[in-house]
């Protein structure tokens, strides 16, 4: 039976190590910052700057720091080129494109429901 055949419950429940990685692998692909540039890596190459003016709000240390741990965890790759000034492009690997559907899915649903979390959120702070 194929993995994706089992509850997953089941297997993280059974299996406390595999818990914690499951986590750790969520807690990267699953930031805010690591969605918007895995949607913005989706088309193809971009250079830093690029990933930068389409991240609104992202700072420059940020952005390293979630471009360093995608590549970590081999769902991007980083190339530099010999020239001066240097040159560096990253793109999304072939891991890192199985999850695109999914980061799409997640941030259109979010675009889809952003008024209506508005308006729960707006409920529950006049309840408090």
């Amino acid at each position: 039976m194929a993995t994706h055949d089992v509850d997953p419950l089941t297997v993280l429940n059974g299996r406390k190590d595999t818990t914690c990685r499951v986590r750790d692998v969520l807690d990267r692909v699953g930031s805010k910052w690591s969605l918007t540039v895995i949607n913005e890596l989706g088309p193809g190459t971009r250079r830093f700057t690029e990933i930068k003016n389409a991240v609104p709000g992202i700072s420059q240390r940020m952005l390293t720091e979630t471009l360093r741990g995608l590549e970590r965890d081999g769902l991007i790759s980083r190339t530099v080129h010999p020239v001066v000034p240097p040159r560096v492009d990253y793109e999304l690997t072939p891991l890192g494109r199985t999850l695109l559907d999914t980061v799409r899915t997640l941030l259109d649903w979010a675009l889809d429901h952003i008024d209506d979390i508005d308006k729960a959120r707006d409920a529950y702070d006049t309840r408090t």
